[in-house]
């Protein structure tokens, strides 16, 4: 244990790396440290995205614009495979999501006293009390998951048009006399899908950071043993869990421009 050992228990501890630095109350309250963390992420990755594609050369591409471009085309690969429909929005909402997910996730493998022994440093205590991992925080991953919904629904009906989903909604697939049992596999079924997509990826890094922490409250040199070999393993887990969310929202995508 690194966060003043000679003061905190261990349970101490673990809350204080599990707690938010949190502004409101009620619905309204806001986990300053996922906002500040996945923001600024975001623009600094995109930004040099951004910068690289408008400073790129045709004929004699630079490393960088190269592995890029190499991304692009996975991603790119992936859509073609799986989405069906036509909507030109899906390649790059894909590849944003791939990647922001993925560097949220990669937060993870930083030390678990990191960013406290910087705000200790610096004497800034919001970084003393911030959680780094802005995938461990529910709000973030079904506030995205809902996003892919939201998108999902403005899919369905600009393929079927409302009574085309009104329709599959009542009639399917038992028929117009059992729309009691149609319409309620429908809302489970819909439902499911952000709810799963959310708490998938939340739950596979929060127990990710949970084993951290409490390798962390090992002895030093234990510490080396066993969070070395989870740190390896652990960037398998969180690459998956960026490339599952993004291939689950391309499927949910084209299955809602698809009639059955």
């Amino acid at each position: 244990m690194s966060v003043n050992n000679n003061v905190l228990t261990s349970g101490d501890y673990i809350r204080h790396h599990l707690s938010h630095i949190e502004a409101g109350s009620g619905f309204w309250t806001f986990n300053l440290d996922t906002l500040f963390v996945s923001i600024f992420l975001g623009v600094i990755v995109f930004g040099f995205f951004y910068l690289v594609v408008k400073r790129s050369t045709s004929p004699v591409p630079t490393n960088t614009q190269n592995f890029i471009e190499l991304l692009f085309d996975f991603v790119d690969g992936q859509v073609k495979d799986t989405y069906h429909g036509k909507s030109k929005l899906v390649a790059p909402l894909a590849f944003t999501i791939f990647i922001w997910v993925f560097l949220m996730n990669l937060m993870d493998l930083l030390p678990v006293d990191f960013f406290y022994v910087v705000g200790n440093i610096l004497g800034i205590h919001f970084f003393m009390d911030m959680k780094i991992v802005p995938t461990t925080d529910p709000n973030l991953t079904l506030g995205m998951s809902i996003s892919i919904f939201l998108l999902i629904i403005i899919y369905n009906l600009s393929a079927k048009g409302v009574k085309g989903v009104l329709e599959e909604v009542f009639f399917k697939p038992f028929g117009p006399y059992l729309f009691v049992v149609n319409c309620s596999l429908k809302v489970i079924e819909e439902l499911a899908k952000p709810i799963s997509l959310g708490l998938r990826l939340y739950g596979n890094l929060y127990a990710g950071e949970l084993i951290f922490i409490l390798i962390s409250l090992l002895p030093w040199f234990m510490q080396w043993v066993l969070g070395g070999p989870w740190a390896i393993f652990h960037i398998l887990v969180i690459t998956i869990q960026a490339f599952v969310f993004m291939v689950l929202s391309i499927v949910y995508l084209s299955l809602s421009e698809e009639s059955h």
